[in-house]
């Protein structure tokens, strides 16, 4: 998430997300000792770690919200280039993630989830696991779910050796 340098995008002043984000845009100091804002947009803090990064020729958005469809361009950039199938990866399994899949599949779209290409910190460590429940919940409603290794070998053929 990556929120506007005056604020505007974080939401009404006591509405849930400004609650939710109410450190955002306070000043830091950045690792490199220059003085910074939480999650401000095109700051260090909201970079994408090196093992990551882009193609200077991929297309970002920053989200301001749990789900990469609010207030975002990603439908309209989703259905430009005819896309059915989204592959999703990410931080939070009960939050951010399910949020999106769940305004994909309102949005018509075919949301695939690598269970192992995201994680659960929201009860981690609690008997029931919040994680187990969203993959649950995903497969029955809203998507598929899918191994990194299944979908590897669905998309990618198997070399012939010989």
């Amino acid at each position: 998430m990556g929120f506007r340098p005056d604020l505007s995008d974080v939401g009404t002043a006591g509405s849930r997300n400004w609650i939710n984000n109410r450190d955002v845009g306070a000043m830091i100091t950045a690792p490199n000792g220059a003085p910074s804002r939480i999650l401000i947009r095109n700051t260090w803090n909201t970079d994408i770690i090196t093992e990551l990064r882009p193609d200077p020729a991929d297309t970002l958005i920053y989200k301001n919200r749990f789900s990469g469809f609010y207030q975002t361009d990603l439908d309209a950039i989703l259905k430009g280039w005819g896309t059915q199938f989204l592959i999703v990866t990410g931080c939070t399994t009960s939050v951010c993630v399910e949020s999106t899949i769940r305004d994909a599949m309102f949005r018509d779209y075919s949301p695939v989830l690598l269970a192992d290409c995201t994680a659960e910190p929201e009860g981690y460590g609690l008997a029931r696991s919040n994680h187990e429940a969203s993959l649950a919940l995903i497969e029955s409603l809203f998507g598929w779910v899918s191994s990194s290794e299944q979908f590897v070998h669905a998309v990618i053929p198997p070399t012939v050796s010989g």
